[in-house]
């Protein structure tokens, strides 16, 4: 049995070369694509990072108050005691 063998003709490499140039660019919309989608997940990502970064901003604030609302209390505590000796 012989096995059939198939020419490359000039005429068969230019369609063979216009469909490897076609999935190459269907690959690169394709890669634009997901590069948008990264893009907005980016900025997504940004938002929620910026208002995490503002809480925990506001929470130092609350953290620095009440240690200085602390502090002052246990200081008028000491005069108190120490004024009443």
């Amino acid at each position: 049995m012989e096995a059939v063998r198939e020419s490359w003709t000039d005429e068969r490499l230019d369609d063979f070369r216009e469909r490897v140039d076609q999935r190459f660019d269907e690959v690169d919309r394709r890669f634009d694509r997901v590069e948008d989608q990264i893009s907005r997940i980016d900025v997504r990502l940004d938002q929620g990072f910026g208002r995490i970064d503002a809480r925990l901003d506001s929470l130092g604030k609350a953290l620095i108050f009440g240690a200085i609302a602390f502090s002052s209390s246990v200081i008028a505590g000491f005069v108190a005691v120490a004024t009443q000796l």
